[in-house]
This record gives C-alpha cells, structure tokens and sequence, in this order.
C-alpha cells in the first residue's frame, strides 16, 4: 500500500506559524475548531532517530520486549499495521509506565498551550501505510508527526460523520467519501514532520497514515 493513499486536494484546517501567542491560541482555537501549528516545537533529535533505518527502529530498540512483527500488550504504545492478505487495522494498547518509556520522552518537546484545567497525557505510535484509526472523539490534544505523513479528517462535534463502526478509514474514504457533497465533507489536511494539529474537545476526527509513520500525541485531560 505504500504509495497508493493520497493527500487531500486541499488542505482546509487553518495554520498558525510560532506568531500564535497563548492568548490568541485560547481565544480563537482552544475551545472552537482545530488549527495546525507549524514551527511551535522542534524534535528534530526525534525526528532523525525515527528516521535512522527502519522507522522507529531506534525508538523502540531500548525495549527488548516489543517484537514488531507479534507485539504483546505494552507499555504507552500503540501500533497500527496491516496483517496481509486483508486490509484490517489492529491496535495494541498498554497501561502507561513512564519508568520504561521515560527516556523516550524525555527528548520529546510537547506543544507549548496547554488547556485551563487539564494535564497532558503522551502516547506515541508506529503505523503502516493505509492504516488509520475510523471516527471517534474524545477529549482536546494535539498529534504531532515525527517521521512520514498522516491524514486527518476532522467534523465538530454537533455534526457526526456517517461511517460504519468496523470499517476502515482507508474503506471509508474509498467507498462514503467520494459521494459526499461539498457541504458535508470534513475538514481535513496532512500533517507532516514539524507540524502539530491541535483539536478541541469532541470533536470527531479520523486518521490514514499516508506513509509508514511515527507519531506523539498529546492528551489534555
């Protein structure tokens, strides 16, 4: 699949470059609609570990337990891959143990606006070209990419997508997201390397990694 899952036409989620004071950032986004910001963190250390061999190859390496190939529940990680011949996304989740996965984050820099009342909770990912995670929503956080590209498609919240609960995003936007109208379609945008898409809370959003890809996200909760 590497290859064949394409970007949007365009991007139609607003960009704030490093301008975007903590005032501006609560006033216009924090609690209304989604914003990728661009120049705000630097995990470039990250990004050229992430990207040294296979990709995350260096990230994971200090965790002899994780096997790529057949991952067990862990620690803080989650993986989206393809097991042939079928195109199904399957997602290993673990409890957080931050005595493992500290060094790991510890080169990380988060996002620089946190929301009034809440604390940042991390998680990263390894993810296969085609796979994604379908709609859903949760509360407000950011999803920054270290290596490869990963698409969004974002409705708010008073707005629910139509989608089946077991299908794909790679299925959905193959067979439902081509006979949308205009109107009805989600904002959407590919996030790159250095780019840091916020989302406030209940918003529904689905993802497609374009690329095989490694990627942190920030949870406010």
């Amino acid at each position: 699949l590497a290859g064949t899952v394409p970007e949007e036409e365009r991007c139609t989620v607003e960009r704030a470059d490093a301008s975007l004071t903590y005032s501006l950032f609560l006033q216009r986004f924090a609690f209304s609609r989604p914003v990728i910001l661009r120049g705000v963190t630097d995990n470039s250390v990250t990004a050229e570990a992430a990207g040294s061999g296979q990709a995350g190859q260096r990230w994971v390496a200090p965790f002899p337990s994780l096997q790529l190939a057949a991952p067990p529940l862990l620690t803080g990680l989650i993986l989206s891959v393809f097991p042939p011949p079928t195109p199904d996304t399957l997602y290993f989740f673990g409890d957080n143990n931050f005595t493992e996965w500290g060094p790991l984050f510890q080169q990380y820099v988060p996002p620089p606006f946190g929301i009034p009342g809440t604390s940042p909770a991390y998680s990263f990912g390894i993810a296969g070209s085609g796979s994604g995670v379908p709609f859903h929503w949760h509360g407000p956080g950011y999803s920054e990419v270290i290596f490869g590209r990963k698409r969004w498609f974002l409705y708010p919240p008073d707005k629910t997508p139509h989608f089946h609960p077991n299908e794909t995003t790679l299925a959905w936007l193959h067979r439902t997201y081509p006979a949308l109208p205009l109107a009805e379609r989600p904002l959407e945008c590919t996030l790159r390397p250095g780019e840091v898409l916020y989302f406030p809370d209940r918003w529904w959003h689905a993802t497609l990694n374009l690329d095989t890809s490694v990627f942190i996200s920030t949870f406010l909760g």
